[in-house]
């Protein structure tokens, strides 16, 4: 379908400072803008014919652009004999029924395109679920009486029968229905994901989740350091359903690799609330790797908005200085001074790697960040495994960096070892099940 799409810039409301907020919001350039909306349209193979920029002094109720504007743009439509009009902003009911009467062409805001998008993306049971009820919260606040015979239905069994209901409260008690249904199988999944949760936390691997605005190159990130094959293109929103991965780290130690959606400005709230029992992945994550898109000269502002979506999701400033590294990815798109200047200040800032996920640079020196972050104090320990206890040996392999091993001639196993303290712990816990041991079989 031939689209045309339009980017309104507010002189009030999404510029300048935000309600309660003591400085002022990074904002983007209007072409940035309307580079994104015209990529989250080609996303879902719309031909893209035209994309203008409309600047709002005084946003109209009824259409939120003037009339000499919208006058333009439908010459412009007409020109381009395009049938559908994006229009970068979210729009009310009444604002798009008003323009798609206007124009005579279909009309999607913000919200609708993403949400189309995420449809368009989701794989999984679990996907298809939190994007159908994100849809349908939408929908039930823009149903639109587009037709006149059905304006009333009767209520009561003869011609003289009372008014009934509307055909529209008709549609939005049916609609609520569905809801109440999904919102019942999403609670199934979220049960679910906590089981398995628990189940992560008895054999405690530590969580690595990749957040970042889409198109950071995390799903190619996840590649790279796990061997996985995750959808990973040039797109927006190319993968949608999180995906998690075993990994080990340069010591030997597994880890979880989460791999989660990407975060986007203005991301609608029926799916920051649909997709909960996917982000709560990054809620309980031990590390979380803020994948940032180096060679975007928005990069500033798109890091703005996935603090703020983690902040709503419960992470604030003073738990991410403790919880998130900094990847800042791409750097091989960067001309060879920015890329030396980037790598220099990266290496000496705290918490921050430079790489990139596509030439493996700063791949190693991630991998060994992540080992530091999550290694904690390491206790050194020599631990003797009697034959009754060989089985802990894959399990101390998983979690303790093996420095020495030795095969004693009674069949028992004695290794020199360094773990963390809560794994020391748990250690000494599974050595004391079953029969009792001797001192000497865990000797700090």
């Amino acid at each position: 379908m031939r689209a045309t799409v339009v980017v309104p810039l507010l002189k009030q409301g999404r510029a300048g400072r935000s309600a309660g907020d003591a400085a002022p919001v990074v904002t983007r350039t209007p072409e940035s803008r309307l580079e994104e909306a015209t990529g989250l349209a080609q996303a879902i193979d719309l031909d893209v014919v035209n994309g203008t920029i409309v600047t709002v002094s005084d946003p109209r109720p009824a259409t939120l652009m003037g009339t000499g504007k919208i006058e333009e743009i439908k010459a412009t439509l007409d020109a381009n004999d395009s049938g559908l009009v994006i229009v970068d902003h979210p729009l009310t009911p009444v604002q798009q029924r008003n323009l798609e009467k206007e124009w005579n062409a279909k009309v999607i805001d913000r919200t609708g395109l993403i949400l189309e998008i995420f449809g368009r993306r989701a794989s999984t049971k679990e996907g298809t679920l939190q994007v159908d009820l994100a849809h349908l919260n939408y929908q039930k606040g823009r149903l639109v009486r587009s037709w006149t015979h059905l304006e009333r239905q009767r209520g009561g069994g003869g011609f003289m029968g009372g008014p009934g209901e509307t055909q529209i409260e008709a549609d939005r008690r049916l609609l609520q229905d569905r809801i109440v249904k999904l919102e019942r199988e999403l609670e199934q999944v979220v049960r679910t994901r906590q089981l398995h949760r628990a189940k992560r936390k008895k054999v405690p691997h530590p969580i690595v989740a990749l957040v970042g605005y889409t198109n950071a190159g995390k799903s190619t990130l996840f590649n790279r350091i796990t061997g996985a094959g995750v959808l990973a293109e040039d797109m927006l929103f190319a993968t949608l359903d999180p995906t998690l991965r075993r990994m080990k780290l340069p010591h030997g130690r597994t880890v979880i690799l989460s791999d989660t959606v990407g975060f986007i400005s203005d991301l609608p709230t029926h799916l920051v609330a649909a997709f909960r029992a996917t982000l709560e992945e990054v809620l309980e994550a031990d590390l979380i790797l803020h994948v940032r898109d180096m060679s975007d000269v928005d990069n500033q502002a798109q890091s703005a908005d996935v603090l703020r979506i983690l902040k709503d999701l419960g992470i604030d400033e003073e738990e991410g200085d403790k919880r998130i590294i900094e990847v800042w990815n791409k750097i091989d798109r960067l001309e060879p001074e920015a890329h030396d200047a980037i790598v220099q200040k990266a290496s000496g800032a705290e918490n921050v790697v430079a790489l990139s996920a596509i030439s493996g640079e700063g791949i190693d020196t991630l991998m060994g960040e992540i080992s530091r972050r999550l290694s904690g104090v390491l206790t050194e320990a020599t631990v003797r495994l009697p034959v009754d206890k060989l089985a802990l040996l894959p399990w101390l392999y998983d979690h303790a960096i093996v420095d020495n091993r030795e095969d004693n001639e009674d069949g028992s196993i004695t290794l020199d070892v360094r773990l963390s303290e809560t794994e020391a712990v748990e250690l000494e816990r599974r050595l004391g099940n079953g029969p009792k041991v001797a001192k000497e079989d865990w000797e700090r």
